[in-house]
């Protein structure tokens, strides 16, 4: 069991680093981008290319990051200069990403075993894989949830959360809502073309169809993590999404141990997602059998 939690833990840790990717266009700006299902797949197909041409790991996660932040841009060029609604640019941007990231790995996947990775470096401190992946992943997601927090308090950052909390309030302050609707597509779907290329390095693969759900996944990381550890403020916002990502995993982990069929992952996953968006709803209908009882009492 303990074995098991470690994976969890040590894929929740990568995973996190595309729910934030995905809670910033879901929460901050209020859209449902579908990029994420190919950016995640360009930033691991960027980082294998790269690695298996000699590129160093490290160098080649910056140019996973550097191409999703270019197929966020292409989603929100879309989606405000061509007024594409924004599911439907996100739905265009990753069907021409599938073709993309064919051309750039050349093949179906591309194999990393036998090269140096990201991990490679503890690994040769005696650390195995596993803690590797660990001690890794809690250092970008620490990393990345300290300069969202730094950021999301600047000028700018401000200006993005307006524009997803009032969009014409925004515009009634001065604020290019365009511009900052790009900017925040474009850091959230680098953010998960960088947990895309941790991931590759940690399986040692990179697979064009490792995108498949990854919407689904990232959006019940989010729910989980703000239903269970709360969204009292940005910073512990930032945090409960980091540890929803761990938890759905142990989560995950946990049924496959009580032998649910790995086929039915998916089923479970959307169920939960469906079950835990639907709470809102739930908590409305127990609201006049509260008042009910009250009033027998």
């Amino acid at each position: 069991m303990l074995q098991i939690l470690m994976g969890a833990l040590s894929l929740g840790l990568l995973w996190a680093i595309i729910t934030i990717g995905v809670y910033i266009t879901y929460r901050i700006l209020a859209i449902a981008d579908l990029t994420v299902e190919g950016s995640i797949v360009m930033g691991a197909a960027i980082a294998a290319f790269a690695i298996t041409n000699g590129i160093n790991a490290y160098l080649a996660i910056l140019l996973a990051f550097l191409g999703g932040l270019g197929a966020g841009l292409i989603t929100g060029l879309l989606h405000t200069k061509l007024k594409i609604p924004s599911l439907l640019a996100g739905i265009l941007t990753m069907i021409a990403l599938y073709s993309i990231n064919l051309r750039i790995m050349g093949r179906a996947n591309i194999s990393l075993l036998r090269v140096d990775t990201a991990y490679t470096v503890f690994e040769n401190m005696g650390l195995n894989h596993m803690s590797s992946v660990i001690v890794l992943g809690l250092i970008f997601v620490g990393s990345v949830t300290g300069i969202l927090y730094w950021f999301f308090g600047t000028e700018i950052g401000c200006a993005i959360r307006a524009t997803g909390d009032n969009p014409q309030m925004a515009r009634a302050q001065g604020i290019n809502t365009n511009t900052t609707i790009i900017l925040g597509l474009m850091i959230s779907n680098g953010l998960v073309a960088i947990g895309g290329a941790l991931i590759a390095q940690s399986q040692s693969f990179a697979d064009v169809q490792m995108g498949i759900g990854s919407i689904v996944i990232g959006l019940a990381s989010v729910i989980i993590g703000e239903v269970l550890f709360g969204k009292r403020n940005f910073y512990v916002r930032l945090l409960s999404l980091a540890m929803g990502a761990i938890t759905y995993r142990i989560i995950i982990a946990v049924v496959l141990r009580l032998g649910m069929p790995a086929n039915d992952l998916k089923l479970f996953t959307a169920i939960t997602v469906a079950v835990a968006l639907s709470l809102p709803v739930f908590r409305s209908y127990l609201v006049p059998i509260k008042k009910s009882f009250k009033r027998g009492e």
